[in-house]
């Protein structure tokens, strides 16, 4: 590969949720639960790993439905994917492609701000996204994030191949070949990690495939909150846990290789960007 096609990794907050539960994600009181975005400059223009809220989510928040009760998310129109892009020095039509790990509201609510972007998503969560099967898909899912009819481009569950152990599906469409799905489904139907390589090792944003960091070591810790948030918010909870053990397995494995993040550990967030988070 040509690790020269990656030529910046930024990390982003693209919405701060402010759960009233104390210690959720973090050892931080009072709570702030990032939305970790990664912006990546390519020599095939700009790249966004998910989207966070929109701007207008912050303009019409009742968009989002019952979750910005539940998470309170701090609706500022300043930690919007646009404004970032933005603040940058770019302009909106820059953004080419959003990889996106899953279509929650809180990963697709900026789609419609990059309206010329080519949408990336493995089939599975595509389908689930349109056609919801159950009380619990439909609420996850918000119309009005796709209303402007993306650009969609899903891909088969069969066109995957080894990547440390675990599958990815490669040769994505218009993009450098450093960027590929990597398949971790239960929390939604088609979920996925999303995997990059730079010039000095590999990234993988893990998505919601986990919440908090220390599940990845040995040995594992996940604080009884988020274990019972995971009960609720994953699809398909067995299937979850499979696919956070293959995250772990392959952070223990390879870690002199790669650097995992997850879309919500503020503290994970605040290593990786070198910001704070108020």
């Amino acid at each position: 590969m040509n690790n020269g096609a990656i030529v910046s990794v930024h990390h982003l907050n693209c919405c701060t949720n402010r759960p009233r539960v104390g210690r959720f994600f973090n050892e931080r009181t009072p709570c702030r639960v990032v939305t970790h975005v990664l912006l990546l400059e390519t020599d095939r223009g700009l790249v966004l790993v998910d989207t966070g809220m929109g701007t207008d989510d912050v303009k019409f928040p009742n968009r989002l439905g019952p979750m910005r009760i539940l998470n309170r998310p701090r609706l500022d129109e300043s930690e919007t994917a646009l404004k970032q892009v933005e603040q940058r020095g770019f302009r909106a039509d820059d953004v080419r492609h959003v990889v996106m790990t899953h279509l929650d509201l809180d990963h697709a609510g900026g789609l419609p701000d990059f309206p010329d972007a080519a949408v990336h998503v493995w089939k599975p969560e595509l389908e689930a996204a349109m056609k919801p099967q159950s009380h619990k898909e439909r609420v996850r899912y918000r119309k009005p994030h796709w209303a402007h009819a993306p650009k969609w481009v899903a891909y088969e569950v069969d066109e995957k191949a080894p990547w440390f152990g675990l599958d990815a599906i490669w040769n994505l469409k218009g993009l450098p070949p450093e960027i590929g799905l990597v398949p971790l489904p239960g929390h939604t139907r088609g979920h996925c990690g999303v995997a990059i390589h730079t010039a000095e090792r590999w990234l993988l944003h893990a998505g919601d495939s986990y919440y908090y960091r220390k599940e990845l070591e040995d040995p594992p810790r996940t604080p009884f909150l988020v274990g019972l948030f995971q009960r609720l918010a994953h699809m398909d909870f067995e299937l979850a846990m499979q696919s956070k053990a293959k995250v772990r397995e392959t952070a223990l494995r390879h870690k002199d290789d790669i650097t995992i993040m997850c879309s919500h550990d503020t503290a994970e967030f605040i290593s990786l960007s070198k910001t704070t988070v108020r």
